[in-house]
């Protein structure tokens, strides 16, 4: 919920630095991070990122494109193949968060939102029935009606679940998560789904991190 610019400068390989020299590359605080800022209301949740991200491609008229996230990043990738299939080029997903098996891992989350959403309560006139309800269309099962009834279902991305995944037809390359935040789970299950995948084990280590790196700047490349 805090993705800023500046949280790039402390990867290990930071895109806007590396790329430069062969793409346009656009990075962008996240509404309420960084120097971004915007209301909150219990309707908000992955569509209105998407929309963000959306809106900024729109205003500097920016037709196709790449997409790269890290963590969060993931989903919010997939949130823009989701919204706007035929303008993305490719997607290169670094150690995505997700939903573990069971849900074992949704309290996480819930506390990562709630630790972020305690930052800017005191700016914002929301009830705590109002900030759950965001947390929930974040990180919570959704609701589908069936018939006279409710049920729920978990997406393993949030957003987006097998289905989408499944059928999506955007060439994608995973890079390893291996954390509660970013489950090794979660990165193997968007291999073992997606028709086009180039899956990356190991990244972050200094032996592995100028190969796997010269393999996400091959697969840009090649589409």
């Amino acid at each position: 919920m805090k993705s800023a610019i500046s949280f790039w400068q402390t990867m290990a390989w930071n895109p806007l630095v590396e790329l430069a020299g062969s793409y346009r590359v656009i990075a962008m605080d996240q509404r309420n991070a960084g120097q971004s800022s915007a209301p909150v209301s219990s309707t908000d949740g992955w569509h209105t990122y998407a929309a963000d991200q959306l809106a900024l491609l729109d205003h500097l008229q920016v037709d196709k494109f790449h997409v790269m996230g890290m963590c969060i990043g993931g989903p919010y990738a997939m949130g823009l193949i989701q919204a706007a299939a035929k303008r993305v080029r490719s997607a290169v997903l670094f150690q995505s968060i997700g939903l573990m098996e069971g849900a074992k891992n949704r309290d996480t989350f819930y506390a990562m939102f709630d630790s972020w959403a305690d930052e800017l309560k005191p700016t914002m006139k929301l009830t705590d029935s109002e900030w759950n309800a965001f947390r929930d269309n974040m990180y919570g099962p959704k609701k589908l009606a069936q018939g006279n009834s409710d049920s729920v279902v978990d997406d393993f991305l949030f957003n987006v679940g097998d289905e989408f995944v499944r059928t999506c037809s955007t060439p994608l390359c995973v890079l390893e998560g291996n954390d509660i935040y970013h489950p090794r789970e979660t990165s193997l299950r968007i291999k073992d789904l997606a028709p086009e995948v180039v899956y990356i084990e190991h990244w972050k280590d200094n032996d592995h991190r100028a190969e796997a790196m010269a393999q996400v700047e091959r697969f840009l490349a090649a589409h």
